[in-house]
């Protein structure tokens, strides 16, 4: 556990992103509650999560004892809406939390000059998203601090594995801290603060450092199949994803709208797919809506 391997993933995929640092850990969903626990969120603190987006995103936030405030997401890219974001910014407001839903960035450059004015975090979720850039520069690099998933389906995979992004080294330091069952960097076994047992292992970071050969092949094959999706659904009647002029899309998943149409109508379009050999499901529920929240 923690040994060369790791050392080697971390040091790989912070120069992929263009950070400074960059921090293993078990799954994704500890990476995002290490970054959390980075820039500060606490109890009694309000972190603004999208409406849409995996169950995780609102979960890590739980997880520090704050509570996530959830806000409406745009029609086109169902990222962030930073107008939305605006009305939802309250005294207790400690984040925001940014997440490049099914591999389209957000709107970076409107989330920091809204951080920077109201001296809040921006932290990314890039969970569904290695590879996709804003204005040039990649996702993992734009925020405060950020968080990958290196789940089985994602664009790399260490089969379970996150990673954390920061070029921030007060930041590191604390994610490493935490994830390490809260011991002292530089005195073993002296326990400062309760943390967790988030630590990647050296045989996961093998299989990362291995995945990263394969990354610019992964992002160019997802977008190449895109361009095919969306030349043979021209005139289907869906709702296509979209690539804003700032984004480049990594189109994790290739996600569809069926307009005007109820759940029994969707579920048939998902089964006849299936029967086809082509593998489909719903979007996210809204988060309110699930019974937790």
């Amino acid at each position: 556990t923690m040994g060369e391997r790791v050392r080697r993933f971390e040091d790989r995929f912070a120069e992929s992103c263009g950070t400074r640092h960059a921090v293993a850990s078990c799954n994704g969903t500890a990476a995002l509650h290490l970054a959390l626990i980075a820039v500060g969120v606490g109890p009694g603190d309000e972190v603004i999560v999208p409406d849409v987006t995996y169950v995780a995103s609102a979960n890590a936030v739980t997880y520090c004892g704050a509570k996530p405030v959830f806000c409406d997401v745009l029609p086109d890219t169902w990222c962030l809406d930073p107008a939305a974001v605006r009305q939802c910014i309250g005294r207790r407001t400690r984040a925001i939390m940014a997440v490049h839903l099914y591999g389209h960035p957000c709107d970076m450059n409107a989330l920091r000059e809204i951080a920077d004015r109201h001296h809040i975090a921006l932290v990314e979720d890039a969970a569904e998203a290695h590879g996709a850039e804003v204005d040039g520069r990649r996702v993992g690099s734009l925020g405060d601090v950020a968080s990958f998933s290196m789940y089985a389906n994602k664009m790399i995979t260490t089969g379970e594995g996150g990673m954390c992004t920061t070029d921030n080294a007060r930041y590191s330091d604390r994610m490493r801290l935490y994830r390490g069952q809260g011991m002292d960097l530089r005195k073993r076994f002296w326990h400062n603060v309760i943390g967790y047992n988030y630590r990647m292992t050296d045989l996961h970071a093998a299989v990362g450092l291995a995945q990263m050969n394969g990354l610019e092949k992964s992002v160019k094959q997802h977008r190449a199949l895109a361009l095919v999706y969306s030349h043979c659904l021209r005139e289907s009647g869906l709702v296509l994803p979209v690539e804003t002029c700032w984004a480049k899309n990594v189109y994790w998943l290739y996600s569809v709208i069926v307009p005007n149409a109820s759940y029994r109508i969707r579920n048939a379009v998902i089964e006849a797919l299936r029967e086809r050999g082509v593998e489909a499901r719903p979007f996210f529920y809204p988060i309110h809506q699930l019974p937790p929240y």
